[in-house]
């Protein structure tokens, strides 16, 4: 058993890793040597990012341009966004890293990977709306650079609403107890405002330069319908809806639930061999030491106090009387501080493992300046770290993002009524997902730090889809009143919305190239959230539901629209 002087990941990787080739080298023939324990287990962890975040971003590129291409069917447009997407992404990196270094907060290997496949899904979602907008406006306006004016205004607000409402989500995080989760808030808070820049000032001027002729072969021109005004699949779907609303909502809702169902089943906390999706050296070494000696063998608790030998020799009588505990080592005090390392006979990461933590912290729980650490300490302080930090950051995302959205609307029933939706979005995409990791994937239990990062991102981005349909509505109601309004803007904004939700679904999908549990299960929850919150809750649940509603649906505000008198007017007598 060794000792390592590392203090941080990538030095850890660099020691493990000359270890292992000085172990390969030095070994007679015939005979094998493996490196495990909490040490090898970082490095391995680590080293599954070498070379991983050019993997992912040249996968989310090609998922990208590919749904690019059959969104717009043109062989040339897709290439405009996704170039100032792509210069984006590098843009943030940089500036999250260097806003990173500045503030003084650490990030991990994962944090550039997550940034990424946010910033792609956020800015190709950005782009979309603006691109539907700059379209439909082509159909009404002969001059291409009028018709821009008028997109990048009425589709300015929607998107500066909803990369403020992501920003707002993802600054909470600075309150985590981890400082890895601190820093991955703050990156993906940095890459969000650069890919919004480039959206807003980097897009628009690129498609006016290149002309009508960039959206060919379907050249929008001026005279041609708009798609409000269009028999489009989304508003022949919101005509079903607007004929039967009540019998809707109670079916979606019915449906949410059952799919929710799955939440009644969660288990949360990786074992260190369940972290990875391909078993690496580490885990392999650790489960052969098993086979001969104590499964703790490989990754002992320590305890570690501040006094003399004869303290760490009373603490080692102390742990001996545990159960579970198998072999007790105490080792010579060195600049005042000793140790003694306590094998214990659970598999490290079992629930066993963590109750003879407990055990063993309540023997040493007297003693001054006496700490316990080691893997299975770390793993059940990490845990009582995510609960409180989804105590902690949960409702303030909620908060947070409810008064955005109240801000935006100046209303306060139709950012409940929103923000529910996204929730009850959420806890369906978490319970079918556990049936999906335990039925087809294999694993038995999520991550503990997994349903944090999934609400925050699915909340967070999935009021983007509120947004894009509702500031459309407003608009739309204004003219029309609020139930033919939402079926206009649903007619209007469906497709970029369905294909934003897909593109997005996808994109954090591609989370899965990289073999490490919990990333997989951050994509296929949020894959899962997005395509249940594009396809069904904001194309039947919320239009259902302002259709009933009708103009309490922005309660208190009244909205004015041609032909009708005001909400606090009497009403007008015949002659």
């Amino acid at each position: 058993m060794l000792d390592l002087d590392a203090p941080t990941a990538t030095e850890t990787a660099e020691v493990v890793s000359t270890l292992r080739a000085d172990l390969a080298d030095g070994l007679p023939e015939g005979v094998t040597a493996q490196v495990t324990g909490p040490a090898a287990i970082e490095a391995d962890l680590a080293s599954v990012f070498d070379g991983a975040n050019v993997t992912l971003l040249a996968v989310t590129a090609g998922v990208v341009a590919l749904l690019l291409i059959v969104t717009y069917r043109s062989p040339i447009l897709w290439v405009v966004p996704l170039l100032v997407v792509g210069v984006a992404d590098q843009a943030a990196a940089s500036a999250a890293t260097h806003v990173l270094k500045a503030v003084g907060i650490p990030w991990d290997e994962s944090t550039i990977g997550i940034l990424s496949v946010l910033v792609f899904g956020a800015g190709t979602n950005y782009a979309l709306l603006l691109i539907s907008r700059y379209r439909d406006e082509l159909r009404t306006h002969s001059s291409r650079h009028e018709a821009m004016a008028l997109a990048l205004r009425r589709a300015s607000e929607a998107i500066l609403a909803s990369a403020s409402t992501v920003v707002v989500g993802v600054l909470c995080l600075l309150l985590s107890a981890f400082p890895s989760t601190r820093g991955l808030g703050l990156a993906c808070a940095v890459g969000v405002l650069v890919a919004m820049a480039f959206v807003l000032l980097v897009l628009p001027g690129a498609l006016v330069l290149f002309g009508r002729w960039i959206f060919w072969p379907q050249v929008p021109r001026e005279g041609q319908a708009v798609l409000a005004d269009s028999r489009s699949l989304w508003r022949r779907i919101g005509d079903a809806v607007a004929a039967a609303p009540a019998a809707y909502i109670a079916g979606t809702l019915v449906l949410l639930a059952a799919m929710a169902f799955g939440l009644t089943q969660l288990r949360s906390g990786l074992a260190p061999e369940d972290q990875f999706l391909e078993t690496p050296e580490a885990i392999t070494a650790a489960e052969r030491l098993g086979e001969s000696f104590p499964a703790g063998t490989s990754d002992p608790l320590v305890v570690v106090t501040r006094g003399d030998q004869a303290q760490v020799d009373e603490l080692a009588t102390a742990v001996e009387d545990v159960d579970g505990v198998t072999q007790v080592t105490p080792v010579a005090p060195a600049d005042g501080i000793g140790q003694v390392q306590v094998v214990l006979e659970a598999e490290p990461g079992s629930d066993e493992a963590q109750a003879a933590v407990g055990e063993v912290r309540a023997a040493v729980e007297g003693y001054a300046d006496t700490h316990v650490t080691g893997g299975d300490a770390t793993a059940l302080d990490e845990e009582e770290g995510n609960v409180r930090d989804r105590f902690v950051v949960l409702p303030l995302v909620l908060a947070l993002v409810l008064l955005t959205l109240v801000g935006l609307l100046r209303s306060l029933l139709a950012p409940v009524i929103l923000v529910t939706s996204v929730v009850a979005t959420f806890c369906a995409a978490l319970g079918v997902s556990w049936w999906l990791f335990t039925g087809v994937l294999g694993f038995g239990a999520i991550d503990a730090s997994m349903p944090l990062l999934a609400f925050l991102f699915l909340v967070a981005l999935g009021v983007d889809y509120n947004i894009f349909l509702i500031t459309r509505t407003l608009e739309e109601a204004r003219e029309h009143g609020t139930r033919d309004g939402v079926l206009r803007a649903l007619g209007a904004t469906g497709g970029v919305i369905t294909s934003a939700g897909i593109l997005l679904a996808a994109v954090f999908a591609v989370l899965g190239v990289l073999p490490l549990v919990v990333l997989a299960q951050i994509g296929v929850v949020i894959c899962i959230g997005v395509l249940l919150d594009t396809l069904l809750v904001r194309t039947v649940l919320v239009p259902a539901i302002v259709r009933v509603l009708g103009e309490r649906f922005w309660w208190p505000r009244r909205v004015d629209h041609a032909g009708r008198h005001r909400a606090d007017e009497p009403e007008p007598v015949e002659a």
